[in-house]
């Protein structure tokens, strides 16, 4: 196996923190890492004196590389050094393209620079930003076939999956004058000679590609010293002050995009305190599902703010009088009055908004690339495309002929004011009876609508193990609730005494300027959350720090590493060994997980695929915690420099208080049970 770190740089630009080169520093990365080969990979820009200066300083395979931003996301181009002036003459055309932060080139620009691009190693940032995917990665297909990750969880579910590409991890490292800690995001390859072409072979079959030198994908090495963890669940044990918190921090502190559940982060102290932290949490944590449940409510909300019945009914009367007036005044008409457009109605227009919608979707249908294969199964695109032809020629026809009736419109408001000034007669009120008509059709389905949304119901319902996230509607009981539903802003005794009249509740909310009209979907039903318990009542105070354990755990998986240190330290074994464990077994199977324990709950029945034990060595310069690491089914665990313990010894010692304390428990247990 070779172990390989494509991407690396050496060159501080735009697109980089500012750094100083330190080539000291690279042969320390590769000599303690035990790199095979590198490549030079810096943004838009290849120097070749600088390349042949550290190929010329290091005893390994080095690649001419570069990172290019493209408008889909970045790719890096890895060549070999047989032709090194032409492939700086192709740098050269990027840098030229890309000199400022946001130029981008595109895949044509790309291949019109490189020529033929399966000449060269592309590799795609593929789950890594900022990412190529898909669409774009299409585009690119003919020539990859691997594609760059930025964690062991994406690598071990890109190996897992068929569909997607051989994953590759490497450090994206600037090499600094200032590098505290050596990288160890690398990848091993089952491949011979160190060759462009044999990388570029060994890299299309998943199976050669591996996270470690002799245990494939079952582990990955976490620090700089060459120490492994499991890509499954790791057990870190220890006695106290031994360094578990501290090698929790330390993976912390070099891994991205990591959950830390910290020592007793969920312990409440104040009941009072914690209950209305929780619920608050709880609101914030459900508050996309109120946003999606109310979507289509805020839509008719902002329709109905817009109708003014009083308005309206002004406006009827008004009619109605000028036009008995009108007939009681025919045989006194003028002879302005007399013309026809005296008291002509305008032309009603509409809006094309369901033509355009319906044009949106068939073009959506057309140019959809995703589910191709289904849609041509069932649908003829060719007479898709003749039918968006004729929507778009009816669109064109109906804004002809908008525009010719706002033309007319224009002219009759016209004439009818110059008759008007003319004329004695007074002329008949215009008004829009079908609109009027539609705004009151709108404010009687608004208050069946608001009516709906107060009746009491469940609107959404998930199960976390043993409990239930529930979230239910309903009417607000009083002025109080609204204020609460406001964020606790504002006053509402007055307007909750037209609670029950949607509409005139609505007019109230207006009339009041320090409300924000885009929140007043909130107002008018009651959303609440409650956590049940698995009797179906709500949870008690420590039950909440269970619930928020197991959310905490279960919201991890958008994470690529879980950390959790002594969960035991809150709650008791039986949920522990129900609950907890079943779920972190679970996530370990995405990504790596690391526990520390005391527990042996959690310790020894949680199942764990590697075993950790830290303990404490006083040397000269100070404390030195010391990491022993195996299987657990090793007889002894081992330390990097070679040093072995017993691994029956670490377990009873950690888990049970020692051998003789297990003995006395185990006795006294055999004594109840007889």
């Amino acid at each position: 196996m070779k172990k390989i770190d494509l991407h690396i740089h050496t060159i501080s630009t735009d697109w980089d923190s500012d750094f100083n080169f330190d080539i000291a520093n690279l042969e320390k990365y590769i000599s303690k890492a035990k790199l095979d080969a590198i490549a030079i990979t810096n943004h838009n820009m290849f120097d070749g004196e600088q390349f042949n200066m550290i190929s010329k300083a290091l005893g390994v395979v080095v690649f001419p590389g570069i990172e290019i931003s493209l408008d889909c996301g970045h790719i890096l181009i890895i060549s070999d050094s047989t032709d090194l002036e032409d492939f700086e003459g192709k740098a050269k055309l990027v840098a030229q393209k890309i000199t400022q932060i946001e130029n981008r080139i595109t895949v044509d620009e790309l291949e019109t620079i490189f020529n033929d691009l399966n000449d060269y190693l592309v590799i795609p940032h593929y789950q890594k930003g900022p990412a190529i995917q898909g669409e774009a990665l299409k585009w690119i297909a003919s020539y990859v076939s691997v594609g760059e990750v930025d964690s062991p969880k994406k690598f071990i579910r890109a190996i897992k999956d068929k569909t997607m590409l051989t994953p590759v991890l490497f450090s994206d490292e600037r090499i600094s004058d200032e590098l505290d800690s050596l990288p160890t995001r690398q990848t091993f390859i089952d491949c011979g000679e160190l060759t462009l072409n044999a990388i570029k072979t060994c890299l299309k079959d998943k199976g050669k590609v591996a996270l470690s030198e002799t245990k494939g994908n079952n582990l990955f090495q976490v620090f700089d010293d060459g120490q492994m963890l499991s890509t499954g669940l790791n057990v870190l044990l220890g006695e106290r002050s031994s360094g578990k918190t501290w090698t929790l921090n330390k993976i912390n502190k070099l891994n991205n995009n990591v959950k830390y559940i910290e020592q007793f982060s969920l312990v409440q102290k104040d009941d009072a305190k914690d209950k209305r932290d929780f619920k608050k949490h709880l609101q914030n944590n459900q508050s996309q599902i109120l946003e999606d449940y109310l979507s289509e409510f805020k839509v008719v909300l902002n329709d109905v703010m817009s109708v003014d019945l009083q308005a309206n009914e002004r406006s009827i009367e008004k009619y109605v009088d000028t036009l008995l007036r009108a007939a009681e005044d025919a045989d006194r008409r003028d002879v302005y009055s007399k013309t026809a457009l005296f008291d002509e109605s305008l032309f009603s227009i509409s809006e094309d908004k369901t033509l355009r919608d319906l044009i949106e979707s068939v073009q959506q249908v057309i140019e959809n690339v995703e589910f191709r294969g289904i849609i041509e199964k069932h649908i003829d695109l060719n007479s898709m495309k003749r039918l968006i032809c004729e929507l778009i020629e009816l669109l064109r026809s109906k804004k002809l002929e908008t525009k010719k009736k706002e033309l007319v419109n224009s002219l009759i408001r016209d004439i009818k004011e110059s008759l008007q000034l003319r004329s004695a007669s007074e002329p008949i009120e215009d008004i829009d009876l079908y609109r009027v008509s539609i705004e009151k059709r709108k404010v009687d389905r608004f208050s069946e609508i608001v009516k709906f949304l107060q009746k009491e119901a469940t609107i959404w319902k998930e199960s976390i193990q043993a409990f239930s996230v529930v979230v239910e509607k309903g009417a607000f009981a009083g002025a109080g609730e609204i204020k609460e539903a406001n964020s606790g802003k504002g006053a509402f005794r007055e307007q909750f005494k037209q609670y029950g009249k949607p509409y005139l509740y609505l007019q109230t909310l207006l009339a009041d300027e320090n409300l924000m009209r885009s929140e007043l979907y909130k107002l008018f039903a009651k959303i609440s959350y409650r956590i049940l318990n698995r009797d179906g009542v709500e949870v008690s105070g420590g039950e909440r720090s269970e619930f928020r354990l197991l959310r905490k755990i279960k919201d991890s998986q958008n994470h690529d590493f879980l950390l959790i240190d002594e969960p035991e330290s809150s709650f008791d074994n039986l949920f522990l060994n129900s609950d907890v464990n079943n779920i972190i077994k679970d996530i370990s199977k995405s990504m790596p997980v690391v526990v520390v324990t005391h527990n042996n709950t959690v310790g020894a029945s949680v199942g764990a695929d590697y075993l950790l034990y830290a303990k404490k060595e006083i040397k000269e310069g100070g404390p030195v915690y010391k990491l022993y690491s195996g299987h657990p089914t090793d007889q002894e665990l081992k330390s990097l420099d070679g040093t072995t313990i017993n691994n029956h010894e670490v377990m009873l010692d950690s888990l049970e208080a020692g051998h003789d304390a297990y003995i006395k428990r185990r006795q006294g247990y055999e004594a109840i049970k007889n």
